[in-house]
């Protein structure tokens, strides 16, 4: 529809309701997107009306802008409103595995409403939402709570007590198979009684064991990466290797730092005794009393995944080093390579300019001016030769001064030769007497 630049205010706002109500109204295909606050209803369609006027009164030469104005007011209302909704303190359904005291499943992706696992595990929402899988968290985190303790530490979210774990499921996780196998293992050791040790640090060394063969896993993947595109570099150097070598080295970055990250979680859990006295969930719940530093079996554990977490991290750390060395001598050789090629450009100019310098000498032998040297016999073989011989004398010249330039060394030449000039003056020799050294 085209609008007509004398109509009035008010008929400019009827002729744009329509695509106001059409942009409002169109109903989203997921339930959570049709439960839109209306006040966000009203600023999104507020936003694209002011957006539609603006773009009316503008110029012509402006059309192609209006449009990415109006867009972007739309984008920004509805990230608007995504935040707001997200920060609504609604009772949102949780997705959960539950295994119980003797190790069984109980429930395998269970639906469960946030307030019901609140209140049966005595939690405060806040300490939810820092396991919800919907909520990005990059921050490893081992929350230790009065009867539970709460991980949350790369793909593993879990609520660990005496006698339960509850481990809240990924959205959008594609790595099926890792899961799998932690809840396999899981499962297995919490049926394992044997080992002596409580419910609660099999649980916690399962868990763990499952975020080090991550760890791990990832490590040997970006190093054979790194590797096989280290050894390409030695061969052949180009543009799309340089841009695969920056790629994994962001990789590599990412995954040093989450590393990192996993270690300092643990750390910081060790240097709290507090927090390792209140992890001995099962001797609470049966009212067995203990000292505060009494926690040797718990301090081994978290201290043998944290040194072998630590070990990770450092490999990453060497590997990108030898990255970052390799940069370096790649960019030294392509240095390298651009001075000898100025350097051929060079010889060829100072060539060029002696074979012109000869020339010159010819030249003024070519006018039409008499020398006295047209009858001679031997005159064009002199000058001839003369030509020739001024022309390599200053090729020969900027060539040698070319090579004096390029002599580079990490010491000032004139130092050396002073050193070499400076006579050596002899030590006295010490003698050694019955009376000791004179």
């Amino acid at each position: 529809m085209r609008l007509s630049r004398t109509s009035s205010a008010p008929q400019l706002i009827a002729q744009c309701r329509p695509y106001q109500s059409h942009a409002l109204l169109t109903s989203p295909s997921s339930p959570q997107q049709r439960a839109i606050p209306h006040n966000a209803l009203l600023v999104s369609g507020r936003h694209f009306h002011l957006a539609s006027l603006k773009n009316f009164f503008r110029p012509k030469g402006h059309e192609s802008s209006g449009l990415s104005d109006t867009q972007e007011e739309i984008a920004k209302a509805a990230i608007l409103e995504k935040v707001m909704k997200g920060r609504q303190l609604t009772d949102l359904m949780l997705r959960c595995t539950i295994l119980d005291h003797a190790g069984n499943i109980k429930s395998i992706s269970g639906q469960f409403k946030r307030s019901d696992l609140c209140s049966e595990h005595r939690l405060n929402p806040r300490d939810l939402r820092k396991i919800d899988s919907r909520i990005p968290n990059l921050v490893p985190t081992i929350l230790i709570r009065k009867g539970a303790v709460l991980i949350n530490i790369l793909h593993i979210r879990a609520l660990v007590k005496a006698d339960t774990v509850v481990l809240f499921d990924s959205y959008g996780s594609n790595d099926s198979r890792l899961h799998s196998v932690f809840l396999y293992h899981l499962e297995h050791n919490l049926k394992a009684r044997g080992s002596g040790a409580p419910y609660e640090f099999r649980a916690i060394e399962s868990i763990l064991l499952s975020v080090l063969s991550a760890l791990e896993a990832e490590m040997v993947f970006i190093r054979n990466l790194v590797g096989g595109l280290l050894a390409e570099l030695e061969d052949d150097i180009n543009h799309d290797k340089f841009k695969r070598l920056l790629h994994y080295s962001r990789r590599l970055v990412a995954f040093k730092n989450r590393a990192k990250l996993v270690q300092e979680a643990l750390e910081e859990v060790l240097e709290q005794d507090d927090d390792l006295d209140a992890m001995y969930l099962t001797d609470k719940k049966n009212g067995v009393l203990r000292n505060t530093h009494e926690h040797e079996e718990l301090e081994v554990l978290l201290e043998f995944f944290s040194k072998q977490v630590e070990e990770i991290a450092n490999e990453a750390e060497n590997i990108e080093a030898n990255v970052q060395s390799t940069q370096e001598i790649v960019e030294l050789i392509l240095d390298s390579n651009r001075n000898a090629l100025l350097a051929l450009d060079l010889k060829v100019s100072i060539g060029t300019m002696g074979i012109g310098t000869g020339a010159l000498i010819a030249g003024l032998f070519g006018m039409n001016l008499k020398s006295h040297m047209e009858e001679m016999p031997y005159a064009f073989m002199a000058m001839s030769t003369l030509s020739s011989a001024v022309a390599l004398f200053v090729a020969w010249a900027g060539l040698r001064r070319l090579a004096q330039i390029r002599k580079v060394g990490l010491s000032n030449p004139k130092r050396v030769q002073e050193l070499e000039v400076r006579p050596r003056i002899p030590l006295p020799l010490r003698r050694r007497s019955s009376n000791g050294w004179s």
